[in-house]
């Protein structure tokens, strides 16, 4: 990998970020689960129309790490699922794909539940 990959991806996912810091601040009335749940949306219909792929082949990590990509995760395995198994395979594929981020999300959590003292 070149340097210059590094600094694509540093651009790209710092982009990322910087839009969904600007969607925080300026939208008053959305809370941080909002603007999560909003980049995993615009995530899967950038996925679903053909224009998540290409920015992830450009930045790599910089735009497969963010939450967008966790929605482009989601609708690139439920595609694979229903090419393979039709349209049962919509919601086994979905699962299927993000089935490492979710345990790891989970898990992570459970650790921090049990070591963390919550104040207040």
């Amino acid at each position: 990998m070149s340097p210059a990959s590094f600094v694509i991806a540093f651009l790209v996912g710092g982009a990322i970020c910087l839009l969904a810091q600007l969607t925080l601040d300026l939208a008053r009335n959305l809370t941080a689960a909002h603007v999560m749940v909003l980049f995993v949306v615009l995530g899967a219909v950038a996925s679903g129309l053909g224009l998540y792929e290409p920015l992830v082949e450009f930045s790599g990590a910089g735009a497969a790490i963010p939450l967008p990509a966790f929605g482009h995760a989601l609708v690139q395995g439920m595609l694979k699922g229903a090419a393979q198994q039709g349209a049962g395979g919509l919601l086994s594929g979905g699962l299927t794909a993000a089935a490492m981020g979710l345990t790891v999300a989970i898990v992570i959590g459970l650790l921090m539940a049990l070591v963390a003292r919550p104040q207040g």
